[in-house]
């Protein structure tokens, strides 16, 4: 076997340049017998496993869960070299597009509910306090999809959620009507969000009130007043996305599913 089919055998573990040091071989002459090669040298089976993942994904995923993936399939390559395959197949992942929708249309005309948070100790058990808020999810070939959640303050879970590719005024109640019928919460549950006029909506305000509940609302302007909906975005696009977008309504709402059980 030649010096150089061994660093092909072996540069799935170990870097080439490393490779070529200990062997004493230049880099350069290393690639220009790759390039002579042309096809005849063999797709290793982590790439394989590389390419598959990432078509099984419908393109969705980045080099992050990729390598997770591959890795927990017991090939052992870092970012770097997944990085370099795709670019080689010219593979690239599904990226949303800069533009940012609003997903809070407040009605400065319609009385907002106090901030039943402020100075109060956290929550000690679940069903004392809900936070809900919605935000949007990138969709290949463009447009969004527009996710309302009702997360426990204390255990962090999420209690009800509805997924929809637009934003009507019930999609937040309809979410909060699944937590309610679920979990049964006593009354004097504080159910509290942004001041969106999803949340103003006097059906929305109804459902409250028919539980027992006290509607919350953070202040005018205020992201901090709704810290935890807004922190468990953040963890959920960086798990459930990473950079890439969902086909469709139906996948999204299969991987969401998967994420919050």
């Amino acid at each position: 076997m030649s010096i150089y089919r061994y660093i092909v055998q072996c540069q799935a573990h170990v870097h080439v340049r490393r490779l070529c040091q200990v062997l004493q071989v230049a880099p350069s002459a290393y690639y220009a017998w790759r390039r002579q090669q042309g096809h005849l040298a063999p797709e290793l089976a982590w790439q394989v496993a590389v390419r598959q993942a990432f078509a099984r994904h419908s393109q969705r995923y980045g080099t992050r869960r990729l390598r997770a993936e591959v890795q927990a399939q017991g090939h052992a390559v870092g970012r770097w070299r997944i990085r370099r395959v795709l670019k080689a197949h010219g593979l690239r992942a599904q990226q949303p597009r800069s533009f940012v929708p609003r997903t809070t249309d407040s009605d400065s005309a319609v009385r907002a509910a106090p901030n039943r948070l402020l100075g109060q100790p956290a929550p000690t058990a679940p069903n004392r306090v809900w936070v809900g808020d919605i935000t949007y999810l990138p969709r290949q070939g463009g447009g969004w999809l527009y996710l309302a959640v009702w997360l426990d303050r204390c255990s962090r879970k999420i209690v009800g959620w509805e997924l929809r590719d637009t934003m009507p005024e019930d999609l937040v109640s309809e979410a909060l009507r699944r937590a309610l019928v679920v979990r049964q919460p006593r009354a004097g549950l504080v159910v509290h969000s942004d001041q969106g006029s999803q949340y103003t909506a006097t059906r929305f305000k109804a459902l409250v009130a028919k539980h027992g509940a006290q509607q919350s609302m953070s202040r005018r302007g205020n992201c901090y007043d709704n810290a935890h909906a807004e922190s468990f975005w953040s963890r959920f696009k960086a798990e459930s996305l990473a950079g890439g977008s969902f086909p469709g309504l139906a996948e999204a709402k299969l991987e969401i599913s998967h994420h919050i059980a």
